[in-house]
Order: structure tokens, then C-alpha cells, then sequence
């Protein structure tokens, strides 16, 4: 048995956030002055040997940050050091149990407020590509994965569905890590228990989708918080059955 306080475990630094350090360390001294256009994905990945999803968690959290710009189709661009002020939740904020609810609480606010308006502003675009997210979710549990990234885009989605820029920015500048279990030491094998975890997590989505589907703001808005109220008791608990 361990004697690590749940709360105050830390966790090895993601690779995004040294992908963000390097690309803006190259923004801020000149080497990549306003206007020039960054290295592809591939060239990228291939430099700093990390995924594609890094590399565009990334250039995610540089483009919240205000210090790119990507053009659909043409490429993504320097703009300049951008503001330090700026709103962001760094590596050091995530390291930790209290760390992860701290932001759990941020997105319960944030997000039950956002599946709300989503229900009430949200396309036939935005709803097709929540449901592509949903059917992404259950192909990569099935497969053995554990979707983090589909998770993530559902929730990005539902964001871009109120029709409001800002919590879309708001959601893309915390990137990924945000989704709990992405937090979670894990072998790399979804077994039975896994897998049927997931499909708890994912069918609390499915109600989601279904509120915002039948443009019903209230019920959106309480589908989300549950959502997410569950998801920080299943970080707490998981954390206690690691420690004991």
C-alpha cells in the first residue's frame, strides 16, 4: 500500500504542453516572426516524434492563447508573443486530484450553461458531428481504446453549438486533458470492467445529445451537469482505489 495522498499526487508533464513551450519559445524570440507559416502537422510530428493529436492540442493552446492563427486550408500562422495575461489552466494545475476537480467545477458552470444554449442555437451541423463523436466513442471502446479524443470532441462540439466563440475558446485552451481519465495511470487495455465504464460514460452523453436533439434547454443543462458531477466522483473514487 501507498501512502500518497490522493490529492497531492503529481503526474508526468503531457507532451503538448512541451510541444506549446517549444513552438512559443520559437514565436516569442523571432525565429517564427508574425505572419509565417509554422511546419505541417507531419513536420511537426516527425521533429518532436509526437502524435497528431499533440500536435493539435497544441496549436490549439497556442491559437487560445492568441499566438496563431489557422486558416482552413492553408495552413496555421505565427501572430506574434500574444497576451500573457491570458486565461489558461498550465501543467502545474493539473497534476493533482484537487487540481483535476478544481476544473471539473470550472466546466460544471461553464459547460451546463453551454449544453443549454447549445439546445437552443445548435445546427444540423453541430448535431451531425456530435453524433459522429458519440459513434466514434463507442467504435473506439469496442476496439479496445479508450476515446479520449472523440469525449473531447463531443464536448468541443456542444460548445460550438451555443454559437458563442467564447466557449468554444474557453474549451479548446484546456485542451483535452480535461477529460478525467485521461489523468489516470491505464495500461493501454480496455478489459471488461473498462469497457463497461465507458459505456456509462458514454451513455450519460447520449442524454445529452438527446436534450439538445429535442431543443430542450433545461433538460440539457441537467444532463451536462450530472455528466460532469459523476465524472468528478469517478475521478475521486478512482483515485482512492489507487492509493489503497
Amino acid at each position: 500500500m501507498t501512502t500518497a495522498e490522493p490529492g497531492t499526487r503529481r503526474r508526468p508533464r503531457p507532451l503538448a504542453f512541451d510541444l506549446v513551450d517549444a513552438l512559443g519559445a520559437r514565436i516569442r524570440e523571432g525565429r517564427l516572426p508574425p505572419g509565417a507559416k509554422l511546419p505541417t502537422e507531419a513536420e511537426v510530428m516527425a521533429e518532436f516524434g509526437v502524435s497528431r493529436t499533440v500536435v493539435r492540442e497544441a496549436l490549439s493552446r497556442l491559437q487560445a492563447a492568441g499566438m496563431v492563427q489557422t486558416r482552413h486550408g492553408i495552413g496555421t500562422f505565427a501572430v506574434g508573443p500574444g497576451d500573457g495575461t491570458a486565461f489558461r489552466i498550465g501543467p502545474q494545475q493539473l497534476e493533482t486530484l484537487r487540481d483535476v476537480v478544481a476544473v471539473l467545477e470550472l466546466r460544471i458552470g461553464v459547460e451546463a450553461e453551454a449544453a443549454g444554449l447549445a439546445a437552443q442555437r445548435r445546427t444540423k451541423d453541430n448535431l451531425a458531428i456530435m453524433r459522429a463523436a458519440l459513434d466514434e466513442f463507442t467504435r473506439a471502446v469496442e476496439q479496445g481504446h479508450d476515446a479520449v479524443a472523440s469525449d473531447f470532441r463531443f464536448h468541443g462540439e456542444i460548445a460550438r453549438a451555443t454559437q458563442n466563440a467564447h466557449f468554444a475558446s474557453l474549451l479548446s485552451s484546456l485542451g483535452s486533458k480535461i477529460i478525467p481519465r485521461s489523468r489516470l495511470d491505464w495500461s493501454g487495455v480496455v478489459d471488461d470492467e473498462r469497457r463497461a465504464y465507458l459505456r456509462r460514460v458514454n451513455a450519460e452523453h447520449e442524454s445529452i445529445f438527446d436534450a439538445i436533439a429535442a431543443q430542450d434547454p433545461d433538460a440539457a443543462r441537467a444532463a451536462m451537469r450530472t455528466h460532469l458531477v459523476n465524472s468528478r466522483e469517478r475521478r475521486r473514487r478512482a483515485a482512492l482505489v489507487r492509493v489503497t
